[in-house]
């Protein structure tokens, strides 16, 4: 918890927690975490797209691996405990492990990127472990017009050897995710950790409203063709359409006016939409709906609706013999756990492509996330800790038991 603090000092802007990809203060984070990761005899390393690795050997050099981390970026403004804990838990789960010797190599992963803050494109760090980094995404331009291929080089890495950084599929055991709930359900079932059955699809667009600008003062108010008016009523559906069905989220966060001048009438407006639902079919729907709408709307007010960006991912349930796994030892450490979806994305989602994937959710008192006020309380970390700790125990043993059977893993 202490460490969390720590971290949570080494940031873009004072007075709050901002740390984008591949800036100074992640540069700051990863020596805080190499060193305490040498301490207790992790060897690390950081890849060509930044992540920090730091790895517990194995009895046997080619050795299968087990990854477990989440991620070291942050949003602006953004909490102590979000992806910074879940790294932080590996690491203690390697400590209290002490010299035990394990069939696998455990690799504590601190992902550079997940948030997609910098460059308006998430889970760069997991991709490229997974080996789904594009190379087109090294163009991409940040708000101060630095390219992403730039940005990789000043941090004293290789643009061209990101694939190096992935992993081979037949080698990793799996990845396991440590990570705050960042919701209240856990919270209102009394239950300290959450084993997570699936993370949701989402779907995630950038749509436009044009009109016409025109003098605030001058220009009659019949026959406006006011694209902020318009966007307002796309927002007000939008909400009728997250309500629509249980479990449904539709979400309007962000709008850029133009001109966006106080005594001009807006001329254009661009809108985020982001859907999510554990089945693809419910998302789809609600996305055919709220771009139907934005359409009728357009029309009706005289003006014209674009569709600029339009990205989807698909649900993605988690691995059952590893969530199971999870069950057994939180069983065995007589703790309740709950059963439950994510409503957020993780580093869990490019990963699950290669690799088998799993997700432990600690409760989040108060269920805020991505803000200041992000809580979570020490004695359900340290239970989080001995539980994956079994965890590894149990996993260690079924992966001894499978060599010496004969088995593959």
């Amino acid at each position: 918890m202490q460490r969390c603090y720590t971290l949570a000092q080494l940031t873009e802007e004072p007075g709050r927690i901002t740390r984008r990809y591949l800036t100074a203060p992640l540069a700051e984070v990863h020596q805080r975490l190499a060193a305490w990761s040498e301490a207790i005899g992790l060897e690390p390393r950081v890849d060509d797209a930044g992540n920090l690795i730091a790895r517990r050997q194995a009895t046997s050099a080619d050795a299968p691996i087990l990854l477990m981390g989440s991620h070291l970026d942050s949003v602006p403004g953004g909490g102590a405990y979000d992806g910074v804990l879940g790294v932080l838990i590996a690491h203690a789960l390697c400590q209290a492990l002490g010299q035990t010797p394990l069939p696998f190599h455990l690799d504590v992963v601190g992902f550079s990127e997940e948030e997609g803050v910098r460059y308006n494109k998430p889970y760069l760090g997991s991709a490229a472990i997974a080996g789904m980094f594009q190379t087109e995404w090294l163009e991409r331009i940040d708000g101060q017009g630095i390219a992403m291929r730039d940005a990789i080089a000043g941090f004293g890495l290789d643009p061209t050897r990101i694939a190096s950084a992935a992993y081979d599929p037949d080698q990793v055991i799996g990845y396991i995710e440590p990570h705050l709930e960042q919701g209240p359900v856990l919270e209102g079932t009394d239950a300290p950790l959450g084993i997570v059955t699936c993370i949701v699809g989402q779907s995630r667009l950038r749509i436009e409203f044009v009109g016409e600008a025109g003098h605030a003062g001058t220009t009659p108010m019949k026959g406006r063709r006011d694209a902020l008016v318009s966007a307002s009523r796309l927002i007000r559906r939008v909400r009728a359409i997250g309500r629509s069905a249980d479990d449904l989220r539709a979400t309007i966060g962000r709008v850029e006016i133009t001109p966006n001048a106080p005594n001009v009438i807006p001329e254009r407006v661009t809108l985020s939409l982001d859907v999510r639902h554990a089945e693809d079919a419910v998302r789809e729907e609600a996305v055919a709906a709220a771009l139907a709408e934005g359409k009728r709307i357009a029309d009706s007010d005289g003006l014209q609706f674009h569709v600029l960006e339009n990205s989807a991912q698909k649900a993605v349930c988690m691995d059952p013999q590893l969530s199971e796994l999870l069950a057994r030892s939180a069983a065995e450490a007589q703790i309740t756990t709950r059963h439950l979806p994510s409503g957020a994305g993780h580093d869990a989602v490019p990963l699950s492509a290669r690799f088998p994937v799993a997700m432990l959710f600690l409760r989040h008192p108060g269920g805020i996330s991505h803000h200041p006020d992000e809580r979570v309380e020490a004695g359900d970390v340290a239970i989080a800790i001995d539980v994956l700790t079994r965890f590894v125990h149990l996993l260690a043993a079924q992966q001894s038991s499978a060599t010496q059977g004969g088995t593959s893993r």
